[in-house]
């Protein structure tokens, strides 16, 4: 299994994504990498090259670069160049850091779209209240604009998903919304209620409000592209100003306060560990060929690690091949 790598996306780029590459090589010995990026910085960093090929790319596409216009005008640039070598069949998935729009337009118009869907959705998966259990989220932004028909598409492949990577023999789908009853929501989320409860290869579960999900009552949860990015913002905002808070607050009220955080210190090190980018794997752009992964820009290691380690489960359960043959036999329109 190969993988392609844009070894320049991300603040700590190339130093963390070197680093994690070569640590996920020693863990998985069936991975192969290519890495693109800039060969006078990469290569200095690689203590050993098994398994590991370099390939130079002369630019970068950066946070602030408008995603569509960069893909198509820095063809030579590590995100593409890496994305090309997944078309051309050099490499199976793609991984990266970098500017998330882009990614976007390069999994699209680069790697190409899975007949039978509409448009791809951006999924990340987020931790919930109860350990061990996270809960995937789509779409999270890759669609401004959707369809009952996208949203429809986006719950098989996130069932699929959650079955084959997760482990969940019936998973529970959700549609988000703004109350609980069938009949909430707008005209689009209605007609997505009414198709969801009639497919038979969704075990849907009904409405979900954002208060609810992350409390563990479903798998998969499904929304418009344009919520579905509020609600993950909202989320991220208040899990960091929550933790900046707390810890403010214990360290600021004396002496006897901060000999109590000290004692919980562990139990809020789990809380945060828990919370973070670097256990849950990265955000999969589904609804393209081939597995192509995001992580968090300020990732470190374990998150890159972590995230290789859901890409090589992806290719070894050939999760892209399945959600390809339920559409050749189930259109969905």
């Amino acid at each position: 299994m190969k993988i392609a790598v844009d070894a320049m996306g991300g603040d700590h780029a190339p130093e963390v994504v070197v680093k994690g590459v070569q640590a996920a090589r020693d863990q998985w010995p069936d991975l192969e990498f290519m890495l693109f990026g800039d060969l006078a910085k990469v290569k200095p960093l690689i203590t050993d090259e098994t398994r590991i090929e370099l390939i130079q790319s002369d630019s970068v596409i950066l946070n602030e670069d408008e995603p569509v216009k960069a893909v198509r005008q820095k063809k030579d640039s590590s995100m593409v160049m890496a994305a090309q070598a997944v078309k051309n069949g050099e490499a199976e998935a793609l991984f990266s850091l970098g500017n998330t729009g882009a990614l976007l337009a390069t999994g699209i118009f680069v790697i190409g779209r899975i007949k039978g869907i509409e448009r791809p959705a951006l999924m990340p998966t987020l931790p919930t209240v109860n350990p061990g259990h996270v809960v995937n989220l789509l779409d999270a932004g890759a669609n401004a604009e959707s369809k009952a028909s996208y949203l429809e598409q986006w719950a098989i492949m996130g069932t699929i998903y959650a079955r084959d990577i997760r482990n969940i023999t019936n998973p529970r789908v959700a549609l988000l919304n703004n109350g609980t009853e069938f009949d909430k929501g707008d005209p689009l989320h209605k007609e997505v209620y009414q198709r969801l409860e009639a497919n038979e290869a969704i075990n849907f579960v009904g409405n979900i409000e954002a208060n609810s999900l992350l409390l563990d009552q479903a798998d998969v949860i499904v929304s418009d592209g344009f919520t579905g990015n509020a609600v993950l913002k909202a989320i991220e905002g208040m899990s960091s100003l929550l933790l900046k808070q707390i810890k403010q607050a214990l360290l600021n009220n004396g002496l006897g306060v901060k000999l109590g955080a000290a004692m919980i210190k562990p139990a809020l090190g789990d809380i945060k560990n828990r919370f973070s980018t670097s256990g849950n794997g990265g955000a999969v752009l589904l609804g393209v060929k081939a597995p192509v992964i995001k992580t968090h820009g300020g990732s470190h290691e374990d998150a890159i690690i972590s995230t290789i380690g859901q890409i090589r489960e992806m290719l070894a359960k050939k999760t892209i091949h399945q959600v390809i043959d339920y559409l050749k036999e189930n259109p969905i329109k």
